[in-house]
């Protein structure tokens, strides 16, 4: 907030009773004549006097859009740039709109293309604003210009004002208006942010996993709040998805809701999150990628998990607990509120039949992170690149002449373990590379078990392949 906060009523600080209830003659409510005239000069004043003529909506709120910019508009002032005649927010992709409270099913939802957050506006539109406000016409927002200077219009026409600069000439001036002026610390209306909000940046990452999502049949209705209590819907595509992401209104926030077949299963959407939880949320950044917006979204599940997942990185050591070994063989490891998954390949350098080999549901690991996606949420964990690759030992091994056991038998070899380990690497001995007297004419005449002298001729790391032969075995070795 600026330095300087000042009340601005037309509630006489003499008529208030010991508890600072108001108990004068004044209503409660505009006047709509010289009382109404008297606050937007005042607001004009502060602005002067604080070096502003192009103030900036923030939080922007709607009551009843069949309402709102409704008055007729008065000379000097006016909404036109900010509310273009027969403007509405449907279009042939959108769904019908989610419509605020109060507003009759079927009537046009007008869609205040200037109306958002961080608009700037002209001086004279936002003291057209304020006006609104002091009416109680249906809408309500913040005008601000960082920490120069606020307007903010609460209930019953207070009027709090902020500057950077003492403003001792806005401040004579109130006063002749028969308005009375009051410092404060700070404005009631400040923005506080929740602390349970999540403000997911809408950003080229967020759409690209959008893309995904929709492309998958996970995703297929997104719900555009534009201002507070009004939004409508677009539905998603796979060609579609840039085509909705140009329509969306600045700093807009977003929900994405699985796909939903029919009108009636549309409208069925609740107004609120309440007992229905959207897939995921979003805030439109500026055009820069900044995300100015301080407002947020209500957390999903996975809003919460994106909160997890930003503070990842690959190669980064994380501790979790195995949760489930999968039909197909993934580990699942909870990572603080979000299970990771480890691929077989990624489990251990040595040949295992199961993961239980390796692994037991319950068990407190360590594990490497390879990789992390964020729609959808996914992070790839690695257990044995914590650990030196044994394989890597042999290549100093090549050209060593040993007897190792017959694992397996096949048409076009034999395999030979290297390792005294029953999980040791084992070798192939192509048939070519056998001596005679392990042949019986085109067949092999070994058979699992048999003790077998080769020598090392090559490791391949990359393809985790180890070549043997028998035929050139030094038998002096």
């Amino acid at each position: 907030m600026p330095t300087y906060v000042y009340r601005v009523t037309k509630y006489d600080p003499d008529h208030r009773d010991e508890h600072g209830r108001y108990t004068g003659p004044e209503d409660t409510i505009s006047d709509r004549g010289a009382v109404e005239a008297a606050y937007l000069r005042a607001v004009a004043a502060f602005a002067e006097d604080s070096g502003v003529d192009r103030p900036v909506i923030r939080e922007p709120q709607v009551a009843s859009l069949a309402h709102f910019g409704a008055e007729p508009p008065v000379d000097g002032f006016g909404l036109t740039g900010l509310f273009p005649p027969g403007q509405d927010g449907g279009a042939p992709e959108e769904l019908p709109e989610c419509l605020p409270a109060g507003l009759p099913v079927g009537s046009t939802a007008v869609l205040p293309a200037g109306f958002h957050d961080g608009a700037e506006v002209s001086l004279a539109v936002g003291l057209e604003l304020v006006r609104s406000m002091l009416r109680d016409s249906g809408a309500w927002c913040r005008l601000e210009v960082a920490d120069r200077f606020t307007v903010h219009v609460g209930w019953d026409q207070y009027l709090y004002v902020g500057s950077d600069r003492p403003c001792e000439r806005a401040l004579a001036l109130t006063r002749r208006l028969g308005l009375f002026p009051e410092r404060l610390d700070s404005s009631p209306y400040a923005m506080e942010t929740d602390g349970e909000e999540v403000r997911r940046p809408a950003d080229d990452v967020f759409w690209s996993g959008l893309r995904r999502m929709v492309s998958a049949c996970r995703a297929g209705v997104l719900e555009e709040m534009y201002v507070e209590g009004a939004s409508r819907r677009h539905r998603l595509t796979r060609d579609g998805v840039d085509a909705v992401r140009a329509r969306i209104a600045p700093r807009a926030r977003i929900a994405v809701w699985p796909d939903l077949s029919g009108d009636a299963a549309t409208r069925s959407l609740p107004l609120t999150a309440d007992e229905r939880v959207p897939l995921f949320t979003g805030v439109m950044p500026d055009a820069d990628g900044v995300l100015r917006a301080r407002w947020g979204n209500e957390p999903t599940p996975s809003d919460r998990h994106w909160v997890l997942l930003r503070t990842l990185r690959p190669g980064q050591i994380v501790t979790g607990t195995v949760t489930r070994i999968a039909s197909f063989g993934v580990t699942f490891v909870d990572i603080g509120g979000f299970e990771a998954m480890i691929n077989i390949p990624e489990l251990s350098w040595r040949r295992f039949e199961h993961p239980s080999d390796v692994v037991s549901v319950g068990e407190v690991v360590e594990a490497e992170i390879l990789g992390v996606a964020f729609l959808p949420e996914r992070v790839s964990l690695s257990l044995k690149s914590l650990h030196e690759d044994p394989l890597r030992l042999l290549t100093g091994q090549i050209g060593r002449t040993l007897v190792g056991p017959v694992t397996k038998v096949l048409p076009f070899g034999v395999f030979v373990r290297v390792e005294e380990a029953e999980d040791g690497f084992e070798g192939l001995v192509h048939i070519s590379e056998l001596a005679e007297e392990h042949l019986a004419g085109p067949e092999i005449a070994l058979r699992a078990g048999d003790a077998l002298r080769v020598r090392i001729v090559d490791v391949d790391l990359s393809r985790r392949r180890i070549v043997l032969t028998n035929r050139q075995a030094d038998a002096r070795d």
